[in-house]
């Protein structure tokens, strides 16, 4: 790309390629996919969304024993289903196992793919008031939710809930490979969702 000076003051022309103007007439029409993949590079640094939560988000959520999940309808009010629940922190997602008929499976299959997820260990919720639970008070984001039936997905968390909850797994980790084939149970990824600005 060459800048010339034109005819009148202080007017910059440009000069562009034949590439470069095909380049960019692509990316302002939609057809960014026609373009070469070495001419795309700068373009995802630039389109990158900026991270979804906080570096000290991250960081609870890699070290809290529990979070609290509660999908939202379709207007964004909470669920009634709200329950300290295991979890572990996966490429950048929260991933648990769940009864493929309780409310936070049967949610997504309703199409309300979308949930208020809090972090921390605040006890035991049921028998509280709604609206007075002490984890309300904690860290906590909104995510996109997708049921998954994937095996290697499953194996890292049974991994990631060996080391969390050494204890309590023996029994379980069975429970969960059996109800994984059988349908029974299924992985359920929230990927948290950019705040809004």
């Amino acid at each position: 790309m060459r800048a010339s000076r034109g005819r009148g003051a202080g007017v910059r022309h440009l000069s562009l390629s034949r590439r470069q103007f095909t380049a960019a007439a692509l990316s302002i029409t939609g057809g960014i996919g026609l373009l070469p993949a070495r001419a795309l590079a700068g373009f995802g640094r630039l389109l990158a969304a900026p991270p979804a939560l906080s570096p000290d988000l991250e960081g609870v959520l890699g070290g809290s024993d529990f979070v609290y999940v509660s999908p939202l309808k379709s207007d964004g009010t909470e669920s009634r289903c709200h329950a300290e629940v295991w979890y572990a922190w996966i490429d950048g997602a929260v991933v648990m196992i769940a009864s493929s008929e309780g409310w936070k499976a049967r949610s997504i299959g309703r199409g309300l793919d979308r949930a208020r997820i809090w972090v921390g260990d605040y006890g035991r919720v049921k028998g509280l008031d709604a609206g007075s639970e002490p984890f309300r008070n904690g860290p906590h984001f909104e995510a996109k939710a997708a049921v998954r039936k994937d095996d290697a997905l499953l194996e890292k968390l049974l991994t990631a809930y060996e080391a969390k909850y050494p204890a309590e797994i023996v029994k379980w980790k069975p429970r969960f490979r059996a109800g994984h084939a059988s349908g029974e149970r299924v992985l359920i990824r929230y990927v948290p969702e950019p705040a809004a600005p």
